[in-house]
């Protein structure tokens, strides 16, 4: 049984969205949220990067910079740029690009269900990154960036969801990647209960994006439940803000490798290494077809290297087709390929390796091996839900930079208030 709840939610004005909604603070750096914010003259970044608002170069997890967070906070709401809702809502949040469509649910989910495996990882957490975000919830006492969660996707719940959307929507602006934002306020109690009440039915939700916020989230819960001698379990602080989506709405892009050196090997050499594990042969694309070798099934990899594009294929045997981490092909690839020919053993901390989501294009791969700020790039296929949601339920992780999710949701569109609602 999955615990979700409406919340008073802290929401852009009217006519304000397309000024506030900002990406997620962790696809974007410092520098390039600097820049974005120039641009954007009410851009949440000030209150999810609040370092923009400081010294460049100063240490990130500085006391001030989540003061600088709070203090922004206060002042978008002070100056009515973000507004709560008088009463608990829930709020549906439609995401467009291009011809893909997906629709789902905000909402506070419980942590309890995160502490008891009812919402599913799939990721290992790093400590630094957990730290950050519990001390920006707590020093804000607000959640502000939501985790995008999926359910296998249930008719009962859709049709719920869509009475909730016959109505003229609350916000519809196009944002970054010309991405439409489309967001309905649900504020009829009756609707909301039985949205509520169809989730009980629910047995598990798991995480796409928002591994560390969900970690953020169990830290601060457990700091204040052992500070608080009356706690509840019903308090704020149990609960923390999600969009979830049905799995059939999804989309997962490709997320491509690319690494600094070759660990002493020449081109040639590097090639005749990878014929171990992997058939190789020069992509020689046809007129109609692309220029850059995108795989177009499982175990096929691209690889440029001095100009050119090679297709890789799996060997049969060089793999277990039977685990489900296994037989991923970000795995395949650092198990066969990054780690005993390039030497890279830990993709999580070794400097040798970048990831490049594919929303960027394999033509991003091309640019960072061609002017020599990297030897090698990795095309990969992308990850499937299935294989995602499999992996959750054995209770596995995948390896890092496994899935890349497209469109990304906005922060700022709702804002979950500890102590408020």
């Amino acid at each position: 049984m999955i615990t979700i709840k409406p919340f008073r939610g802290l929401r852009p004005a009217n006519g304000l969205a397309h000024e506030i909604v900002s990406p997620p603070y962790d696809v974007i750096n410092s520098d390039e949220a600097r820049e974005l914010a120039k641009k954007q003259k009410y851009s949440y970044l000030h209150i999810v990067k609040p370092e923009i608002d400081l010294p460049s170069g100063m240490n990130m997890h500085e006391a001030k910079v989540y003061s600088k967070g709070l203090e922004n906070l206060k002042s978008y709401m002070t100056r009515n740029l973000l507004i709560q809702d008088e009463k608990p809502c829930l709020y549906i949040y439609k995401l467009t690009m291009g011809d893909h469509v997906q629709v789902g649910l905000m909402a506070i989910a419980s942590v309890e269900d995160y502490k008891n495996d009812r919402i599913k990882k799939h990721e290992y957490t790093r400590l630094d990154k957990e730290e950050d975000r519990a001390e920006h919830i707590d020093c804000l006492n607000a959640q502000c960036g939501p985790v995008f969660l999926i359910y296998k996707a249930r008719d009962e719940i859709q049709k719920l969801i869509e009475q909730g959307m016959e109505k003229e929507p609350d916000y519809d602006f196009i944002g970054d990647h010309g991405v439409e934002h489309t967001v309905y306020i649900v504020d009829d109690e009756d609707l909301i209960n039985k949205i509520v009440n169809a989730y009980k039915t629910v047995d598990a939700l798991y995480i796409a994006d928002g591994h560390h916020r969900s970690a953020a989230a169990e830290r601060v819960y457990d700091k204040r439940m052992a500070a608080n001698s009356n706690h509840t379990g019903d308090e704020s602080y149990s609960y923390y803000l999600t969009v979830i989506f049905p799995d059939d709405h999804l989309r997962i892009m490709d997320y491509n490798r690319v690494v600094k050196y070759l660990n002493g090997y020449s081109p040639n050499a590097l090639i005749e290494a990878i014929q171990d594990h992997f058939d190789v042969e020069l992509y020689t694309p046809k007129p109609d077809e692309k220029k850059q070798f995108h795989p177009a099934k499982l175990h096929e990899f691209g690889m440029y290297l001095k100009s050119k594009w090679y297709k890789l294929t799996a060997k049969t045997g060089t793999f277990d087709n039977n685990d489900p981490v296994e037989v991923l092909d970000v795995f395949i690839l650092q198990e066969n390929l990054l780690a005993p020919i390039l030497d890279i053993q830990n993709p999580r901390t070794d400097n040798r390796i970048h990831f490049v989501g594919g929303i960027r294009g394999l033509e991003a791969l091309e640019r960072l091996v061609d002017h020599g700020e990297f030897s090698v790039a990795f095309s990969m296929y992308a990850t499937s839900i299935d294989q995602l949601m499999r992996i959750a339920d054995a209770n596995r992780v995948m390896p890092p930079k496994s899935t890349w999710f497209e469109p990304k949701l906005g922060s700022g569109m709702v804002t979950h208030l500890l102590d408020e609602d």
